[in-house]
């Protein structure tokens, strides 16, 4: 072989051309697999769906094949246990809802009243027939943006058959995700079989501790929020609270999202001075979480940049919309754990006695029945 120092100027442009050709094949590659995924975006979500569920609730599942319970048993456990909680919590919210929509719907009315005059008397030029009009326009540019009664349907028929697809594939993912890893697996070359599975062991760890990280920053901030709703008695601010906790999957735009949500709720149903309470509220629990519950939390979980994941929620909302949101930051994550631990492989498996690297506890940090394992 050449050393690099030796090589010639056309040997230099053939080793760039060949690796310019290898990009463009990967690149090529990658947009094909996007394209068929996104052919088939609703199952792909509910494959997405249910992976982040199962890296949520498996601690539990796995918990319980400790002590004995059957892994069908235990993977049932698992989802019912899940469609309880989101059982109970819309029946509460929906129940809590339609008993404020008579006192929702004059509130809103004078409350739309006094922002209309707030409007005129602040700004100059602006009289109550521009407000009216602007007004009429926004609520038809609304209308215009709902779908039509026939995609309506299609839409909610589609998004039924993907939430149905993906509680049945959280429970085989809980029931049988290590025999599943193992399969995969065993269909790969033995030479690069253990760095594989110490990368996915690598990315599941990673999608766990995002999981986890997330649903609690969500959770302190929809308590945040939360309480300041219920104490100015604000209507819907269970709705508002539930909102707010959704929202923080979306890192950075959706606390923002949801804060101002929150505030103009506020705003028209209860008036100017509660609506700045709110707002102060929002401000001190975006600041809590952003500098201390993610650098605390979410950056130790999956060790991103901020910059890298404010680009890739950029990126995924403009690529996929909501879903691209919810999805970019986890993905980044799983990729970036896997490659980590494909590079550590070598290295780990030399440092460990030859029975464990090849026996069946080389990983016996990896939990039984959780996602990757061996």
């Amino acid at each position: 072989m050449v050393p690099q120092d030796r090589r010639t100027p056309y040997q230099r442009l053939v080793r760039a051309a060949a690796v310019t050709g290898s990009l463009l094949v990967l690149a090529l590659a990658v947009y094909v697999v996007a394209q068929v995924l996104y052919r088939v975006a609703m199952m792909t979500m509910a494959i997405i769906v249910a992976l982040l569920v199962t890296a949520l609730i498996a601690p539990l599942t796995s918990w319980l094949k400790r002590i004995r319970v059957p892994a069908s048993l235990a993977a049932f456990s698992g989802v019912a246990g899940l469609l309880a909680v989101l059982a109970t919590a819309s029946y509460l919210i929906g129940r809590r809802a339609a008993g404020q929509l008579d006192d929702l719907q004059a509130q809103v009315i004078q409350g739309a009243d006094r922002l209309r005059q707030t409007l005129v008397d602040t700004v100059p030029g602006l009289d109550r027939a521009q407000v009216d009009d602007i007004a009429a326009r926004m609520v038809q540019g609304l209308r215009h943006a709902l779908p039509s009664p026939y995609s309506g349907v299609t839409t909610a028929t589609e998004t039924l058959a993907a939430v149905l697809l993906a509680i049945v594939l959280l429970f085989f993912f809980l029931r049988d995700g290590d025999r599943m890893w193992r399969w995969l697996t065993g269909l790969l070359p033995a030479s690069r079989r253990s760095d594989i599975d110490r990368a996915g062991h690598s990315a599941w760890q990673a999608l766990t501790s995002y999981t986890h990280g997330i649903v609690a920053v969500a959770a302190v901030d929809a308590v945040g929020i939360g309480a300041a709703l219920f104490l100015l008695d604000v209507p819907l601010a269970m709705s508002l609270a539930v909102l707010t906790f959704l929202a923080a999957f979306v890192p950075v735009i959706g606390a923002t999202v949801a804060g101002a949500a929150a505030t103009l709720v506020t705003l028209v149903t209860n008036g100017t001075s509660d609506a700045v309470i709110v707002l102060v509220v929002v401000i001190i629990v975006q600041q809590a979480e952003g500098n201390l519950l993610h650098p605390v939390i979410m950056r130790r979980a999956v060790r991103l940049h901020p910059v890298v994941t404010l680009l890739a929620v950029t990126a995924g909302t403009l690529l996929a919309g909501i879903a691209g949101a919810l999805i970019a930051v986890p993905a980044c994550a799983v990729v970036y754990h896997a490659i980590l631990g494909y590079r550590t492989a070598d290295l780990d498996a030399s440092r460990q006695p030859a029975a464990a690297v090849s026996g069946d506890h080389a990983h016996p940090e990896a939990e039984p029945g959780v996602g990757p394992a061996r």
